[in-house]
């Protein structure tokens, strides 16, 4: 069956290539940004950091099977043999990388790259941020389905600054983005960057009344220009004439911009304001845009978040208002953000819950009253029952995101049947309610299978060894009488800062947080850094757009 139109700015939950295939029409979209896992070396879904910044002690890797070459590697190659227009590179490629880490990264990645470039307009782009680890070959692959020429640019970001580690080779401080187009006919609009402040001070040395700063141009036409040759207020013509009409010249005089000489020997010259000059022409190789850094306001916690200015360079190149703008792997969800901003329709697409819920609560903090539509979140206890037979991991990190709770411990794709290292923990939702700014602490713990009284026991052993303000235990199945009396017995706690008490500790179903109940707990809290509020450009209130 065909994909229907998608009406609304969407966030998808599940694996990208199923999504493409199932709900993206053909030619519909107008831009694509895709930042996919590019090295083996890193986890791509490890969201949040402790107060000393290190990652979690039980990473959490949403792209575990993307570098093992297994069935689903094995399936993907031999549909790109059979039945693709890079059949033989893909062959000579995977021949070259023997079926291993490489290989099956590839195959993942060539099977997205088809689909996207079925999806994408005759007027589209595509740009993929990848780094050296894989490029040479995914420039290869982008040549065979784009055709290579409809590359445009291999573009080289300075995501960082030069660093000490670098001991035995020059250090990696960039990555590559290429740019590809459908077809010749591609939206692009220049970009540029304001003027250094060394030029300024050079070229742009007067001031007029107004405090405008403005540099003396010549009207002196390069070539020979007879039509344009005449007397202005006495003063002769230069040589080839005026580079502007009488009209013109006239217009330019009654706007006070014409500087004329002492003697009719002289040149008359107008002023070139600094103000009405767009900047230097941006080239492949931006240098000017810093990473997200541990001090940057809209710095999330997210290890491979990419700054703002980033894709709002892209899209202002490549898309006009209104566009669709698709990011496949979304991850923090910085393209969707910039997208908003700029007054661009937008789908996000990403494999795990916890992805899903940082966009969602990244948008509005960004954008409060911002509406759009999630799909592949259980909607109803069917569904929640279904997504924990699945995936344990990922039911767990859904049900963390209904609080808003910052998951700790479990790996996609572990076995499951083991806490290791969180120590009864499964989130923590980080609060202060008193004058010494001082953070405390829920912690959260999800079943999905059986529960008795014993595990109420149990979370608040963990909860007076942690000292741990409010615990809350998260299930999927109704709770017990015997296990609300232990809930009842552990207590309240005071708030300082509102003068109120909060049940020390309180269970909560998945249907009751399906129907909107949430955590008794002081209100100023948070889980994920809070996104700042972003001022949005006009005519970009978007609830939906029409993509046939």
């Amino acid at each position: 069956m065909a994909p229907k139109p998608i009406t609304r700015n969407t966030l998808f939950y599940g694996d990208n290539l199923d999504i493409l295939r199932e709900y993206v029409m053909d030619e519909s979209v107008d831009l694509i940004y895709l930042d996919p896992p590019f090295n083996s070396s890193r986890n791509y879904n490890v969201l949040f950091r402790d107060e000393k910044g290190a990652e979690s002690e039980s990473q959490i890797t949403a792209f575990e099977d993307t570098w093992h070459w297994n069935n689903t590697a094995e399936e993907t190659y031999h549909q790109l043999i059979t039945d693709s227009p890079i059949s033989e590179m893909i062959s000579a490629i995977i021949a070259l990388t023997n079926k291993g880490e490489m290989g099956a990264y590839l195959v993942m990645m060539a099977a997205r790259l088809i689909e996207l470039h079925r999806v994408l307009k005759p007027t589209g782009s595509l740009y993929l941020h990848c780094d050296p680890t894989a490029s040479h070959y995914l420039k290869m692959i982008l040549d065979g389905i784009f055709g290579p020429q409809n590359y445009r640019n291999e573009i080289v970001w300075q995501r960082t600054s030069t660093h000490s580690d670098a001991k035995r080779k020059f250090a990696d401080i960039s990555d590559t983005l290429f740019f590809y187009t459908k077809s010749d006919r591609y939206v692009f609009s220049v970009q540029h960057i304001p003027h250094s402040e060394e030029y300024i001070a050079r070229d742009y040395k007067y001031t007029d009344e107004n405090g405008r700063r403005y540099r003396r141009g010549d009207l002196a036409s390069p070539n020979p220009r007879p039509n344009l040759t005449y007397d202005y207020k006495g003063y002769k013509p230069p040589v080839n004439g005026w580079r502007v009409s009488r009209e013109k010249m006239e217009e330019l005089d009654r706007e006070g911009r014409l500087i004329f000489p002492r003697t009719p020997e002289g040149r008359i010259v107008y002023k070139r304001y600094l103000d009405e000059m767009p900047g230097v022409v941006v080239g492949n190789v931006w240098t000017d845009i810093g990473p997200v850094n541990v001090r940057a306001a809209e710095r999330l916690g997210y290890p491979t978040q990419k700054p703002l200015a980033l894709l709002e360079r892209i899209i202002n190149a490549s898309s006009n208002p209104g566009d669709i703008v698709l990011d496949p792997f979304c991850g923090c969800g910085t393209s969707i953000a910039a997208a908003q901003k700029l007054g661009r329709n937008w789908i996000g697409i990403d494999i795990t819950h916890l992805s899903i819920a940082l966009q969602k609560f990244r948008l509005q903090d960004m954008y409060p009253g911002i509406t759009f539509d999630v799909l592949g979140e259980p909607e109803d206890i069917g569904a929640a029952r279904q997504l924990a037979s699945d995936d344990r991991y990922q039911f767990q990190w859904w049900a963390l995101s209904l609080i808003k709770a910052r998951p700790l411990g479990g790996e996609a794709g572990s076995k499951v049947g083991k806490k290791g290292s969180d120590k009864g923990i499964d989130g923590i939702i980080n609060f202060t309610d008193d004058t010494t700014g001082k953070p405390k602490r829920v912690i959260v713990q999800v079943k999905s299978g059986k529960v008795k009284s014993g595990d109420i026991r149990d979370l608040v052993g963990v909860l007076d060894r942690e000292k741990a303000q409010i615990g809350v235990f998260i299930t999927l199945e109704e709770a017990s009488r015997d296990m609300n009396t232990e809930a009842v017995s552990a207590g309240y706690y005071d708030s300082p800062g509102w003068g109120q008490k909060y049940p020390r500790l309180q269970i909560l179903t998945i249907a009751q947080l399906l129907k909107g109940d949430g955590v008794k707990m002081p209100p100023q809290h948070g889980t994920f850094k809070r996104a700042q509020q972003v001022k949005q450009g006009p005519d970009v209130e978007q609830t939906g757009f029409d993509v046939e």
